[in-house]
């Protein structure tokens, strides 16, 4: 779940200094050798209960080879965690909550197992995962992570508050930039919450996740901040988005401090970028809605894009018996294990086809089906060199121009392009 997912994801200068680390070994994987391995996975109480039953169903089934489990281990951020075990040649075989984000950096320290040096290993990632699996290949073309699960982030709304304020509930005019801005404008006249919407205003890099990056994944229909390792997002279309949320601040539609508590549970802002696990969280206590993220000229929601705020699997160089590592990856992530997975979490297994592998779910759970249609069109952070800075460096310029209103957007933007470019090219 996401407020988990954040603590978990760290401090800057936590996942800055992993870059430092020495390596951990060859990362040219493709063991032969079999045995008992072990593997972390989160603390989050419903990815436990996950882990536990696949956990006994593969040892139950295979008593030469078994698996011993546990939550990762406490520490300020599970990427520092996650780090000092590569460099002290003691991490699992796997774990089942790596950040896209910091797998450059733990392929630079050689912690990580190509995984497309298993003679299936290829043929299965992109059979589960379709295209989108593309976006999590490395510079060298090859998978050195398993795309696991997302959470597409939409934009959830209070019914209550939108009823409150004279808004249709049902069918909120939200979708262009324009009646966004109308809506919330009107949201803040009715005094109905402090704040029509209210993103993290802090200044951690991952931030730029949950406001600027969904918005120009949907503006663009589907590009990442980086590609070819070129920046992108000195354009149209980052100007436009850009612009936007520099309106919703200007207008005090969104505040420039940071709330501490829950901004969307406590209705302190009308709406809020999350996602699906946000159903079972609110379900009880806000009247919720969910639309897809606006854009200028109202993309329809089967065509909309968004951010994916996945986490995935690593599997780590210090594990001896990685050929047995591999089929419990596999396991782990068959279409049965998908389903369980899906039903005990309601987060997306990154597998094509979600909602026609899963149809009883879905017509059960309905409130899910949109998010997994939406899991379809989804955009990762790149997988590049130094990601983690190239994402400090955009949340920096972002703050300073969009948030706080000081200085030229075009500017920002042009500028921040090319410390991106730079630091792409450090690689």
């Amino acid at each position: 779940m996401r407020r988990r997912i954040l603590i978990a994801a760290t401090s800057a200068a936590g996942i800055l200094a992993l870059t430092a680390c020495g390596g951990g070994g060859s990362s040219d994987g493709g063991s032969e050798s079999r045995g008992d391995i072990t593997i972390w996975y989160s603390n989050n109480e419903s990815e436990i209960a996950w882990g536990e039953q696949m956990v006994d169903a593969w040892n139950a089934a295979n008593p030469d080879e078994q698996v011993t489990a546990q939550e990762i281990p406490a520490g300020s951020s599970s990427e520092e965690v996650i780090g000092a075990a590569i460099a002290a040649g003691n991490a699992p075989c796997l774990i089942f909550n790596t950040s896209p984000a910091a797998v450059p950096q733990f392929e630079k320290q050689g912690g990580l197992v190509n995984l497309s040096s298993f003679s299936d290993g290829d043929d299965y990632i992109t059979a589960r995962s379709g295209e989108l699996a593309e976006q999590y290949r490395s510079a060298d073309g090859d998978f050195y992570q398993m795309p696991w699960k997302s959470n597409p982030v939409m934009i959830f709304y209070n019914k209550a508050l939108f009823a409150q304020a004279g808004l249709d509930p049902e069918n909120p005019a939200l979708s262009t930039y324009d009646d966004f801005l109308q809506t919330a404008q009107t949201l803040k006249d009715a005094g109905v919450a402090p704040y029509a919407i209210n993103p993290a205003p802090t200044s951690e890099f991952f931030q730029s996740w949950f406001d600027f990056y969904p918005l120009y994944a949907a503006e663009t229909g589907g590009t990442q901040l980086v590609e070819d390792g070129t920046a992108t997002f000195d354009d149209a279309a980052g100007e436009s988005v850009a612009e936007f949320w520099r309106t919703i601040y200007a207008d005090q539609l969104a505040g420039q401090e940071q709330y501490q508590g829950d901004a969307f549970a406590d209705a302190y802002a009308a709406m809020a970028i999350v996602g699906p696990w946000a159903i079972d969280v609110y379900g009880d206590d806000v009247d919720w809605g969910a639309v897809p993220v606006p854009t200028s000229a109202g993309t329809p929601a089967d065509e909309t894009w968004t951010f994916s705020d996945a986490k995935n699997v690593g599997m780590f160089t210090a594990c001896d018996n990685q050929a047995t590592a591999w089929d419990v990856l596999k396991f782990a992530t068959s279409e049965e294990q998908d389903g369980a997975w899906l039903t005990e979490t309601g987060q997306m297994p990154l597998r094509q086809d979600l909602t026609e592998t899963y149809p009883e779910f879905f017509a059960e759970n309905p409130a899910y089906e949109q998010f997994g249609d939406q899991a379809s069109r989804t955009v990762e952070v790149p997988n590049v060199a130094n990601s983690v800075e190239i994402w400090q460096a955009f949340r920096n310029g972002y703050s300073e121009a969009v948030i706080f209103g000081d200085g030229d957007i075009a500017a920002f933007l042009t500028d921040t392009a090319a410390e991106v470019d730079r630091l792409a090219a450090e690689g």
